[in-house]
Formats: structure tokens, C-alpha cells, sequence
């Protein structure tokens, strides 16, 4: 039950966005860009009685995924600019998206080498 609960509450906060986002495509994208899913995700984690520690990992992997997700909303928006098809539009995002997230964790094991 507490499973579909979690499935109900989370499909109106997307269909309600989706629904603004139909009519006012600008405050739909903002609305998009806060962290719903995060937020939404973080208290289903809560109400299951995970530790702070499990909360605060969570937190940390969220931000460690936001710059490559701002890599995969830039290239969408560019390759839709650019009259490119949405699905073609989105694979390039992804694409875009593992790519700064496999040179993100490059970068970030050779900065680790040098200060430890």
C-alpha cells in the first residue's frame, strides 16, 4: 500500500507539472528544474525510516550528478534549437551526460591522488 501511495503522490506532482508546463512552457521549465523528484525522494526515504547518514549520502549523490545534468539539459536545448528530433535530442544528452560524468570521476581520482 505505502508503495502505491509513493507512485500516486509522485504522478501528480508530474502531472501537474507536465500541465503547467503545457500552458506556460517557460514556469513549467522553472518548476521542472527544482528538485521535486529529489525532495520526493529524500522523504519517501525519510517516512521509511532510513538513517540521516542514508539521507545525507543521497543528498551528496544528487549533487554530484547535478553538473552532468546540466551537460544533458544544454545539449537537448541546443540540439532542439538546431530543429534536431527530441529522441535524437535526448540520446545526444545522455551521451553528453556519461561523458562528463566518466571525465567528472577522472578528474576528481587525480585531484584525490594529488592532495592524499
Amino acid at each position: 500500500m505505502y508503495l502505491i501511495t509513493k507512485i500516486f503522490a509522485s504522478a501528480i506532482v508530474i502531472g501537474v507539472v507536465t500541465e503547467i508546463s503545457r500552458r506556460f512552457p517557460s514556469y513549467g521549465g522553472i518548476i521542472a528544474a527544482l528538485p521535486l523528484v529529489s525532495l520526493l525522494s529524500i522523504i519517501w526515504l525519510y517516512f521509511q525510516g532510513e538513517q540521516t547518514a542514508t539521507l545525507s549520502k543521497f543528498a551528496l549523490g544528487v549533487l554530484w550528478g547535478f553538473p552532468a545534468t546540466a551537460v544533458l539539459l544544454v545539449i537537448v536545448y541546443i540540439s532542439l534549437q538546431h530543429s534536431l528530433h527530441l529522441f535524437i535530442s535526448i540520446s545526444l544528452g545522455v551521451c553528453g551526460w556519461l561523458i562528463f560524468l566518466w571525465i567528472q570521476d577522472l578528474v576528481v581520482k587525480y585531484y584525490r591522488f594529488l592532495f592524499i
